[in-house]
């Protein structure tokens, strides 16, 4: 039995570091900080939630696993959030999309309009009037 979870734990420790270093080489070939965020975000939340379940297996601790399913949890829920604000900062301040991208949807976009409050509910407008 023990043999077979050493062997869960390294399958899940070279899966882990497969995917991080495919983050890496992400990070250093790709053409842009949106691709480079990308790989990060992706590959990187991936092999380090591998190499925290294989903690989780190798300890079989109750503390430990409930620590290691919760980093894990946590990558998961906070990785693609912070890429996207990253990406949306990015695009706000000028970093555009390389000619490998296609589409750039945010280029047809219009800008968001902060100066104004947001329409009234029930149809109204913010003056009182109603909407036509």
């Amino acid at each position: 039995m023990i043999d077979i979870l050493n062997v869960v734990v390294g399958l899940l420790l070279i899966g882990g570091a497969l995917f991080t270093l495919v983050a890496a080489i992400g990070i250093l070939r790709l053409p842009d900080v949106y691709m480079r965020m990308h790989a990060a975000s992706k590959a990187g939340t991936l092999g380090s939630g591998m190499a925290l379940i294989a903690v989780a297996v190798h300890s079989l601790e109750l503390d430990v696993v409930t620590r290691a399913i919760a980093g894990v949890v946590f990558f998961m829920l906070t990785a693609p959030i912070s890429a996207h604000l990253l990406a949306r900062a990015s695009y706000q301040v000028g970093y555009r999309p390389c000619a490998a991208t296609h589409v750039d949807a945010l280029a047809s976009a219009p800008p968001a309009d902060t100066s104004s409050p947001p329409p009234a509910a029930g149809g109204e407008s913010p003056a009182g009037s109603p909407a036509h």
